[in-house]
């Protein structure tokens, strides 16, 4: 200290805290006022931003008033580098949790937009996370005058041993990247394993991928798992699906119109029934002479897999109704059986050969 504290010093200290808490509280208004305007328009990215900006400009604004602040006072040349030191940390932290936050928000955006669906993808978000954040830890070490050579080196010989004991959890991380690299499975596909599970995907994590099952369970699959079993991801490439009802008809009946019958039924459905595809052209197939009827597939259109159950509900109780209302019958399943004596089933050599065996005692 070249010459001792006086009242100015202290009063030219306090007047710059306070302008720069004046103006960390007018830029977190104003930041405030433009996070309004941004939450109406349609892309999520201005929100994020603005959302970061509200932490880091008015953080920016209290350094900066701290630096003028120890700038005005009479203090050593070691001092007043140690205090620029720990303000510069500080800002960079500050300003990688910030960096950190728009880049993660902007990633979830991005992700979000490209499946078309509120999932996510929370392994790139968290990868990206934690790249960020220990970039900027690393350069607020090497700020405040922490050797990060060193580290450095430490990190690289320990992550030997830590990728060892956590093989399981490094395969699940790399297998969810690698499925959502080649876009096998992307959050909003519905999917079924070989094993029997199904259901939409969630989020795909580290570990983890979620799956909600139609009866809104959550089913927990390791990334690595799903990377290996076999899988039917019934959105891809293309979300509608052609659904096949089974039906059939007596031996008496017109099968001519009996198809002009169910694929006016069809048409029907597929206009007035949520989740049908209206351009979707029906088809009856018949395909079997059964015991007692004609058997046939009749070939709708669906929007997505679980639009079928509504689709097929809707199609058999109008397409009975109307075989019903044409006199189109649907018979019950029947067969006739033939039964004879005993003796009489026996061909004329057996009943030979059971007269001469003589009768036990």
């Amino acid at each position: 200290m070249s010459r001792d504290l006086v009242l100015h010093d202290w009063l030219v200290a306090a007047i710059a805290m306070a302008a720069g808490l004046a103006a960390g509280l007018l830029l977190r208004a104003v930041l405030r006022w433009l996070g309004k305007h941004a939450s109406r328009t349609a892309w999520t990215g201005d929100d994020v931003i603005v959302d970061a900006l509200r932490t880091l400009v008015p953080w920016a604004a209290v350094i900066g008033g701290a630096a003028a602040a120890a700038s005005a006072l009479p203090l050593t040349t070691r001092v007043t580098g140690l205090v620029n030191q720990s303000l510069t940390a500080l800002l960079i932290l500050i300003a990688t949790v910030t960096a950190a936050r728009v880049v993660a928000g902007l990633v979830q955006s991005l992700a979000q937009a490209r499946t078309g669906v509120a999932g996510s993808a929370s392994i790139f978000v968290n990868i990206t996370r934690v790249v960020v954040l220990t970039m900027g830890v690393l350069v607020a070490l090497e700020t405040v005058g922490v050797s990060i050579a060193p580290l450095l080196t430490a990190l690289g010989v320990g992550g030997l041993a830590v990728a060892l004991a956590l093989q399981d959890t490094l395969a699940n991380l790399f297998a969810g990247v690698h499925i959502l690299a080649s876009k096998t499975v992307q959050p909003g596909d519905y999917i079924r394993l070989s094993s029997g599970e199904e259901g939409y995907v969630v989020d795909i994590n580290w570990r983890n991928t979620v799956v909600r099952n139609l009866s809104n369970n959550l089913v927990i699959i390791p990334n690595g798992r799903l990377a290996r079993t076999n899988m039917t991801n019934f959105t891809q490439p293309e979300q509608k699906l052609s659904l096949l009802v089974q039906a059939g008809v007596g031996y008496d009946s017109d099968l001519e119109h009996v198809e002009r019958v169910t694929l006016d039924v069809v048409d029907s459905v597929m206009a007035d029934v949520s989740g049908g595809v209206a351009d979707h052209e029906g088809a009856v197939r018949f395909h079997t002479f059964a015991d007692s009827r004609i058997n046939f597939t009749v070939i709708l259109g669906v929007g997505e897999f679980s639009d079928q159950y509504r689709i097929k509900h809707e199609f058999i109780k109008r397409l009975h109704e109307r075989f019903r209302a044409e006199g189109i019958a649907i018979p019950a399943p029947t067969r006739t059986v033939s039964v004879q004596p005993w003796g009489s089933s026996l061909l004329p050599q057996q009943r030979d050969a059971s007269a001469s065996v003589p009768a036990e005692r």
